[in-house]
């Protein structure tokens, strides 16, 4: 029962985000392709995927303990931190704290963690900023 509810809840969700996908404005001056598409491709494969638990669901889920599904609560409070936190600390700075925590959380050992953390962060700036040109959150050290 419990994997029809997640179907049903990732469907509703599946399609609110399509919808919200077309009505982002175009610039005058843009690519082929459009910022639309992305979100789309997102949509479409989260509303296939609910469609599946709908149709298909586990007879028997194994739920997490208590403990467990603490740490997930608390690991959706530090992604929302870090949403809240990337306009003030910048993307490297805040992708390293919660990279870092989200790898260590994961079973890396805090000396390991902390770096994924950085290797996570400046890879991805280098990237999506260096190579792609892409602007990310710039933060009080102006990266």
């Amino acid at each position: 029962m419990s994997d029809r509810i997640f179907g049903g809840i990732g469907l509703i969700l599946a399609i609110f985000f399509g919808v919200q996908a077309t009505m982002i404005e175009v610039a005058f001056i843009s690519d082929v392709v459009g910022p639309s598409v992305f979100p789309l491709i997102v949509a479409t494969v989260m509303g296939i995927s609910s469609i599946y638990f709908l149709l298909k669901p586990d007879p028997e889920p194994d739920w997490p303990q208590a403990g467990r599904l603490a740490e997930i609560g608390f690991a959706v409070l530090v992604l929302y931190a870090y949403a809240q936190l990337l306009p003030v600390l910048g993307f490297v700075i805040a992708t390293i704290f919660a990279a870092g925590y989200l790898a260590w959380r994961l079973g890396s050992r805090p000396l390991e963690a902390a770096l994924v953390g950085v290797g996570t962060s400046v890879g991805i700036f280098v990237v999506f900023r260096l190579i792609l040109g892409l602007s990310l959150a710039r933060g009080p050290l102006g990266f």
